[in-house]
């Protein structure tokens, strides 16, 4: 009995740890010149739901001179019992140790898992800082939405991978394949030939200059030849579906079978960090779904299909799609699953044409009480539409419906708060006059966060005790009216904006706040606020720096050296016509709104010119 044996008894969910699942890969390793750990920082429940691992795990095991194994943060109790037996981490697939991948490439999808970043590195016995490790050690790579501002992690990982990383991994693979075949010189020479490769950034190639007040100066290149700006990597036509997914034994955050349909989003919302940095939109021919979804439920047993996006109404052959693949898969047991869905009556009319027999709840995102937050946040949404649609879900016979909004929005005031309480109060009221089994009504309340990339990277955060006061307003509002009330810890939405908002020193804070135990910060069992904030003070920073302090338009920022395609420019304008109230109409069906990516492969507009106009 080997000592993993022993201890996989006394851990939860050992299936988290152990392999083997149906449609893993196992390949050789003694032949294989290039082995790399892709990790999911978080538990194996929520890093197995990730589309993108899936797809590059696929992609690296389909060339014959590379391997991909996986590898996710353990629990709290794993990771005790591997410190006290002394036994590294280990990938999945063959259980060998981490340190002896070529490559442990990070995905950082969300803020709050850096912590667990170091844990894996610490548990692998790998140094946690980049200006540790010698050419014996692996490269450590990261990519992944947060990694487009990749200063708060620049301390610790090797080369950042921005933008779509299908064809950039690949690119990287065959780079250091090259340098280890022609002698494997030192590290710093294999890090200077990675950074000629368009999407990768590495940041020992880069200085920063603070100014007295603290503010950034500039983040420069550290020679001549090393390129002032990092472009984005845009990958022109989505890679073929993974049509044999890893199946799980353990049932995961995202138990179901995924296509994910298209990628990006035209419509403009100013507050969303994903609709600017996975623009252009491109979309996943029908015909391709159709074959991609037969392959996909045989090989892998699921029955229930997921069609993904960040706004899959909006895919311009939504309507065929649905009735094709209902018509299909009716007599197979097979469920349908939209996750993302704009708010109007054509999503409920979509959802009802496939939902048979009993129907449960449907969600939606009105985002802010009143119509005038809704357009100065570009989030257009007529209150009679949304109460139209509210009216046909009950009508249809939906149970529930779950409304997610934000607190602390850019020109946000108290009466759009309280717009909030009264547009609830109207929904619910409306519900129960209609007579029949009322639609059961749920509410999310989040604190809004400014993300980089966006219109919002300028402005100031909402502090704890602002936001406690917005929360109670909309608590004592909603008080015995029937309607089921949740919301975020605003201390976890404001250290979430501070790292990602946050500049190089950051890197220091995360150390410490990890020596001092962070683990899981996302997890609320685990959240410590207040250690962080003794990290932050040995650290000689200040997180409301970060936080709330709205940044002149003109002020240097930690990810101002990073492209992502669209303009600074533009960005600029559209936090403008926040103030001002005005709409920016969809660029899909409008005019183009010049914000940036016309320039990208000749303009993104001719992606758009197939595409049907919009049924909602």
């Amino acid at each position: 009995m080997t000592e993993l044996d022993r201890i996989l008894p006394r851990v939860t969910r050992p299936a988290r740890y152990t392999g083997g699942e149906w449609n893993s890969i196992i390949k050789d390793w003694e032949t294989t010149e290039v082995k790399v750990a892709l990790c999911y920082p978080d538990v194996y429940e929520i890093g197995m739901s990730n589309l993108g691992l899936s797809v590059l795990y696929d992609l690296v095991n389909r060339e014959p001179h590379a391997l991909a194994e996986r590898v996710f943060a353990p629990w709290v109790d794993m990771e005790a019992e591997l410190r006290q037996a002394s036994v590294p981490l280990f990938s999945l697939e063959s259980r060998r140790p981490i340190a002896d991948f070529d490559i442990i490439g990070f995905s950082l999808g969300y803020e709050l898992t850096y912590t667990n970043v170091l844990t894996v590195l610490d548990l692998s016995g790998i140094p946690l800082f980049a200006a540790e490790r010698d050419r014996s050690h692996p490269l450590v790579i990261a990519g992944g939405s947060c990694a487009l501002n990749p200063e708060p992690m620049a301390e610790f990982v090797d080369i950042f991978c921005l933008g779509d990383g299908e064809e950039v991994l690949l690119e990287l693979i065959d780079a250091y394949r090259r340098w280890r075949s022609a002698g494997a010189g030192q590290r710093d020479e294999l890090l200077r030939g990675l950074a000629a490769i368009r999407g990768v950034y590495v940041p020992s190639l880069y200085r920063t200059d603070h100014g007295g007040d603290d503010t950034l100066c500039t983040v420069r290149p550290a020679a001549d030849w090393v390129p002032a700006v990092v472009e984005r990597r845009i990958v022109e036509e989505l890679t073929p579906t993974v049509t044999r997914p890893i199946v799980p034994f353990v049932e995961t955050v995202h138990d179901r079978a995924a296509i994910e349909i298209q990628r990006g989003c035209t419509r403009g919302c100013r507050f969303c960090q994903a609709g600017t940095i996975y623009r252009p939109l491109r979309e996943r021919p029908l015909e391709e779904v159709m074959q991609a979804a037969d392959e996909l439920l045989h090989s892998s047993g699921y029955n229930e299909l997921s069609l993904v996006s960040l706004s899959t109404s909006d895919y311009s052959e939504i309507d065929t799609l649905v009735g094709r693949l209902t018509e299909r898969y009716r007599d197979d047991c097979v469920k349908l699953s939209l996750p993302s869905l704009h708010l109007g009556s054509f999503s409920t009319r979509l959802m009802d044409s496939f939902a048979d027999g009993k129907k449960g709840g449907l969600t939606f995102a009105p985002e802010a009480g009143s119509e005038r937050l809704r357009c100065a946040v570009n989030k257009v949404v007529p209150e009679e539409e949304l109460l139209k649609t509210l009216d046909m879900a009950q009508e249809r016979g939906w149970g529930s419906v779950k409304l997610y909004f934000m607190l602390g929005l850019p020109t946000e005031t108290e009466g759009d708060v309280e717009d909030i309480v009264r547009l609830v109060r109207t929904i619910h009221r409306s519900r129960r006059r209609q007579g029949g089994r009322p639609l059961r009504v749920k509410v999310s309340a989040s604190p809004f966060v400014p993300k980089a990339h966006t219109p919002f990277q300028w402005v100031a955060q909402d502090t704890e005790e602002v936001l406690g006061a917005k929360v109670a307003v909309v608590k004592a509002g909603l008080k015995g009216v029937g309607v089921h009330l949740s919301w975020q810890d605003a201390r976890m939405s404001l250290l979430e904006g501070v790292l990602a908002r946050g500049d190089r020193r950051l890197s220091q804070v995360i150390y410490r706040a990890w020596q001092m135990g962070s683990r899981f910060e996302a997890w609320s069992e685990h959240f410590d606020y207040d250690r962080w904030l003794r990290a932050f003070a040995e650290c000689g920073l200040d997180p409301s720096f970060y936080a709330h302090r709205e940044r002149p338009l003109d002020e240097a920022l930690p990810w101002g050296h990073i492209d992502v395609g669209v303009s600074t420019s533009h960005l600029k304008r559209e936090f403008l016509n926040t103030k001002n109230g005005a709409v920016t109409e969809d660029c899909r069906y409008g005019h183009c709104t010049a914000c940036g990516l016309q320039r990208w492969h000749g303009g993104c507009q001719r992606l758009y010119q197939n595409s049907s106009s919009s049924s909602s």
